[in-house]
């Protein structure tokens, strides 16, 4: 990692799937109720536009010049034009990326015609009204000196500074939605994996903004303990509706192998990785395993913040949700059905809490030893464990102390095509012992 930055390890690790965010998810109603007026409407050199950062106003001013020079999303139209989409769009037999719904829904602000103002540029990849909603109603009365944040979220604002809107609609692309998912058969086409964890994501986006006492008098803080535990509550719920949904069983032989563990086939044969500590009640050798790495991961949470009891429920409700994917569509279902509505039942309580360094410090400690004992060494469950550690040791403030730990859980999980699950409980063991 780079000293002084947060981990330059972490933009290694998605780096490739940050052009393609974009708001088209459970809230993209609310992203796309009101008319978009286009980047052009808020970069002029009066407004959000400005060269350099403006010390003596409530927002910098200079939010678009951070947004073409540094932020990914700028590039996520730019991206379909690319050699590598030209050729996943031949294999999924679309004329092409840079016009098919299914690419610019999450490479673009992709609202319908009539909400299209007229600066609108399709071209303009992921910009401002994608994750603030559409500025008709507030462009104006925003920069007024009596307007309140209040009034603008009253006018079509979309609240990114809440944590739960602010996971929904980053999670509309980075894991997907009934409609606009990235399925087994478009990773075939050569579209990257898709992974995701909300403060690690945050923390890398090119900062425009700073949570100043002007900030938190607006709009509230959010500490990054808070973040990543409501990242992870959401992105199971998303990951529960999405199994409940039609698209698990989309026809044919098979159901969508993108729910199920990637590395369980995309591996060397003679790399020999399922194991009992792993795989769980009701899974063989050789058979697929669906994903459970924010079940997983929350099951932990639950037994640091509210004892063993949550946690054993948690547990037996993802085993049997694991078991259900070796059964059939229906049991899978059901399950997820089930395991949604204990989410649901503990989220706002749970994205609401202020927690404080010592429960930081048992979660990180705890997560390490299951990560050593060999129960988190599936890929998506290592980057998670890799991902919470860091995000973790920078809410503590320890990231200095511990930067040699990080660096080598980093290199265990930094490419999955070279990823080995010994060396990762290796690692995970030796950081466990470190963060004692």
């Amino acid at each position: 990692m780079k000293p002084g930055t947060r981990a330059a390890s972490a933009l290694v690790l998605f780096a490739a799937l940050l052009g393609g965010a974009a708001a088209r998810g459970m809230d993209a109603i609310r992203i796309s109720d009101e008319v978009h007026l286009g980047v052009a409407s808020c970069a002029t050199s009066v407004c959000h536009g400005k060269l350099d950062q403006q010390d003596n106003e409530n927002v910098w001013l200079n939010e678009y010049r951070i947004w073409t020079s540094q932020d990914r999303h700028a590039q996520a139209y730019r991206t379909l034009l690319s050699d590598e989409s030209k050729q996943i769009a031949r294999k999924l037999g679309l004329a092409n990326a840079a016009t098919a719904k299914i690419c610019l829904d999450c490479h673009a602000d992709n609202v319908p015609e009539d909400k299209r103002g007229p600066k609108f540029q399709i071209t303009d990849g992921v910009g401002c009204e994608a994750c603030h909603g559409g500025s008709a109603r507030w462009i104006e009365s925003h920069a007024e000196a009596e307007a309140t944040h209040a009034d603008n979220l009253a006018k079509g604002m979309y609240p990114t500074e809440d944590p739960l809107a602010r996971a929904s609609i980053c999670l509309s692309c980075h894991m997907g939605t009934q409609d606009q998912y990235t399925t087994h058969r478009i990773m075939g086409a050569g579209h990257p994996r898709l992974a995701f964890e909300l403060e690690a994501f945050t923390a890398n986006q090119p900062a425009h903004y700073a949570v100043d006492e002007d900030y938190v008098a607006r709009k509230g803080d959010i500490s990054g303990f808070r973040l990543w535990l409501t990242g992870q509550l959401e992105s199971a719920e998303r990951q529960l509706e999405l199994l409940a949904s039609p698209l698990l069983a989309p026809g044919g032989m098979f159901p969508e192998l993108a729910f199920y563990d990637c590395h369980a086939c995309h591996h060397a044969m003679d790399d020999l990785r399922w194991s009992i500590a792993q795989a769980g009640a009701g899974v063989e050798p050789g058979t697929l395993r669906l994903q459970d790495q924010h079940l997983r991961v929350l099951t932990i949470v639950a037994r640091q913040l509210d004892g063993e009891p949550d946690a054993a429920e948690l547990r037996r409700a993802t085993e049997s949700l694991i078991a259900s994917g070796q059964a059939g569509i229906a049991q899978t279902r059901d399950q997820a059905g089930a395991l949604l509505q204990w989410i649901r039942a503990r989220q706002d309580g749970w994205s609401g809490r202020t927690l404080d360094a010592v429960q930081a410090r048992r979660i990180r400690l705890a997560l390490l030893a299951e990560a050593a004992r060999g129960g988190m060494s599936d890929f998506s469950d290592a980057e998670q464990v890799f991902l919470a550690v860091e995000s973790l040791t920078f809410f503590l403030g320890d990231a200095d102390a511990h930067r040699a730990r990080l660096d080598a859980l980093f290199e265990s999980v930094e490419d999955d095509s070279r990823y080995r699950p010994g060396d990762f409980v290796r690692a995970a063991a030796r950081a466990r012992d470190g963060f004692q």
